[in-house]
Formats: structure tokens, sequence, C-alpha cells
């Protein structure tokens, strides 16, 4: 069997658990990593692969993962598009993504490639799971809940923020969709923290949310990559009404990041020429194995 080649651009927590779930698949390969430093301080677990400045460097990628912050996808996405390798990514701004499908929609078309986008838990596996649950029960209420957890995008957000060293945003669950966002914020050396907690509460990522910030020692020592989500849907099914429909998931974030990741890579080869979001990919796209013995495992 020929393994599909993804390079990985970007090797945070994101690009770490994605090389793990590559290299766990049976039809998956890493053909090499993308780092700003390249293969400078190459860590041990890369000494197996090519590290390298630039995707131009790495020879037939099919799919580029881009383990890249949200804000530097588009710039990342239209760069191996123009090249002819499909793209990945976990682009988690909600109010975002029809504007970055569009654009990105136009460059995939233009060089025959495709691009598959907010593809995470949340915006990502998740959206499927509303999807289902808004077409078992038409009319009605959803109410996604987030955490106890950490946020990866809303902790690089504020990271970006000038005179953050390090910063951790756990997102508090309120009930019926809202959230509270505890961030705790480990400054560098003569900065304002004032001029730092309104930054982060103009932000984007935190301006529609309760948000909480707090200066502390040391990030690390209260960092934890745990996650998970409640959503409830309570509706109606053709005229029978009092349809309650829940789910529930505990997971370890960046690692199921980069699982779903690895899914949509798949699934990618199967698209035409386009940007998708993963409510518009067939599920059985992004599962390894012959279509026949899926159904016969699954249906």
């Amino acid at each position: 069997m020929e393994k599909i080649r993804i390079a990985i651009i970007g090797y945070g927590n994101i690009g770490r658990y994605t090389l793990q779930a590559i290299e766990a698949s049976e039809d998956c390969v890493c053909v090499g990593v993308v780092r700003r430093n390249g293969d400078a301080d190459k860590p041990a677990e890369l000494a197996a692969y090519p590290v390298v400045k630039n995707i131009s460097e790495l020879k037939d990628v099919q799919v580029a993962v881009l383990a890249t912050p949200t804000r530097k996808v588009e710039e990342y996405a239209l760069q191996c598009l123009a090249l002819g390798i499909n793209t990945v990514d976990s682009f988690d701004i909600h109010t975002q993504i029809v504007d970055l499908r569009r654009t990105l929609d136009a460059e995939a078309k233009k060089h025959g490639a495709v691009s598959i986008i907010s593809a995470g838990w949340d915006p990502g596996s998740d959206s499927i799971v509303r999807t289902l649950m808004e077409g078992l029960a038409p009319k009605g209420i959803s109410y996604t809940n987030f955490g106890p957890g950490r946020s990866m995008g809303h902790s690089v957000a504020v990271r970006a923020i000038q005179g953050v060293k390090d910063a951790l945003s756990v997102t508090i669950p309120v009930g019926t969709g809202l959230h509270r966002r505890m961030v705790y914020v480990e400054l560098e050396a003569g900065a304002d923290f004032k001029a730092v907690e309104n930054a982060i509460k103009t932000d984007p990522y935190f301006v529609n949310d309760e948000t909480h910030v707090m200066q502390v020692d040391s990030v690390d020592a209260l960092n934890d990559v745990g996650h998970g989500v409640n959503m409830v849907r309570k509706g109606v099914s053709g005229k029978t009404h009092n349809q309650l429909l829940e789910f529930n998931m505990k997971i370890n974030n960046p690692a199921l990041t980069g699982q779903v990741l690895v899914n949509v890579a798949r699934a990618s080869l199967k698209q035409q020429p386009g940007a998708y979001t993963m409510i518009e990919l067939p599920v059985i796209d992004m599962l390894p194995g012959e279509r026949e013995e899926i159904i016969r495992h699954l249906v």
C-alpha cells in the first residue's frame, strides 16, 4: 500500500501530536517538518525526518498539516496551495471561518488542490455532531459547553500579545453555551499588566465572553492540556416534541486535534479541488481501509 505523504508545518503541541498520529497510522508517513529555525536545535524525536525552513524544500508532499497559530493559517495555506499541495488546519476563530473558506477555495481550485479548514475538535468533530443533532431534531435549541479545560487557541492568542512571556487560558462552562475565560499570564520583565489585560479582553478570542486575567509567577506550574465538551439539543423530530440529545467528551486537547488533522489529511485526497469544512466531508473518507469493510464494520 502506497502511504499518504504528509508534511507538518509548525512543531508545537499540535505538531508533536500530529506526528504521533501519523506514526500510529497504517496508511500515512511523515515526509518532513517545517520549523522557523529549520533543523537548528532539532528535537530527538525528529531525528528520522527532514526538518526544513520552507515547504518548498521537501519533495513529493501530498498534504501539509498546518500546525501553526490560527492567525498564520491563511498565509501558510496559500503558500502550500500555490505549490499544488493539499492543506489541512485547525483554524478556530468561528466568526472568520466562512471568509477563510472563500479565500482558500479560490486558491485551491486555481491549483487543483484541496484545503480542509477548521479541522480540530471544535470547530471540527464537534461540528459534525452539532450537524447530526440538528438533523435529528430540526426545530430546537443547541448548547455547546466547553471545558473545564485549556483552550489552545486562546492560550496561543494571549502569548502573542506584547509583554506576555507565557499564558494559559482555561475555559469554564457556565451553561447554556456561555463560558468564563480564566487567563493566567506570566509577564516579561517590565511589562504593564493593565495594558496586557486590556489587550486580552479586547481580542476577538475573548471579547464576547466573561474574561478574568490574573498574573502568575509560573504558567508551567498550572498547565494541563485536558479539555472537554458537553453538547445538548432539545427539540422536535417531525411533529414530536421533547427530543433530548446529548454528547459528552473528555480529552487531551492537542492529541485529539492531531488525530483529527491526520483523518482529514486522508480525506483530502478523496475530494474535488476546493476548500471544505468537516461537515462537508463524508465521514467514511476520514477512515483508513477498504470502503466495504468499513461499511460492514460500522453500519
